[in-house]
């Protein structure tokens, strides 16, 4: 995760007024096992609809910030309902840490997930490249047999 990345592109978010949105880190708002954890505060507008602060949770994947941005220029908490793509993540700073063992099913699901998108992603015929080299063993045993 580029986290540096992460929050450049955090703070080149605008409103729909073309205003800059106020970016703040802070070293941990206590659901650190949720990291990267992002409040959208609602603007003036969304707090006099009602709107509140959004806690969003596991906000590693880059789509993400672009589903933010748009939800954000189109107005945020308290303007326009939560989209799709970001519910999934709503948390609150009063979430409570998983259970170790849940923990590692949902870490190991989500590397399965990264893998299965890699492998995806790969071009075809791209694999570990053994089919075009060869694995090395069968050249070993052709070098012994010449040596005799």
């Amino acid at each position: 995760m580029d986290h540096k990345g992460q929050l450049k592109r955090l703070g080149g978010i605008e409103d729909h007024d073309g205003r800059s949105v106020p970016v703040r880190v802070s070293k941990c708002l206590g659901i650190c096992f949720k990291a990267n954890v992002v409040v959208v505060q609602p603007s003036s507008k969304g707090r006099a609809s009602g709107g509140r602060p959004v806690w969003l949770g596991d906000f590693t994947e880059d789509g993400l910030l672009d589903e933010l941005d748009d939800w954000i220029f189109e107005g945020g908490p308290g303007v326009v309902p939560v989209p799709d793509p970001l519910r999934p993540h709503l948390t609150s700073k009063d979430a409570k840490k998983p259970k170790k063992k849940d923990l590692k099913k949902r870490r190991k699901k989500e590397r399965k997930r990264a893998e299965k998108e890699k492998a995806s992603a790969a071009p075809e015929g791209a694999g570990d490249g053994a089919s075009e080299r060869g694995s090395g063993k069968g050249e070993k045993k052709k070098k012994k047999k010449k040596k005799k």
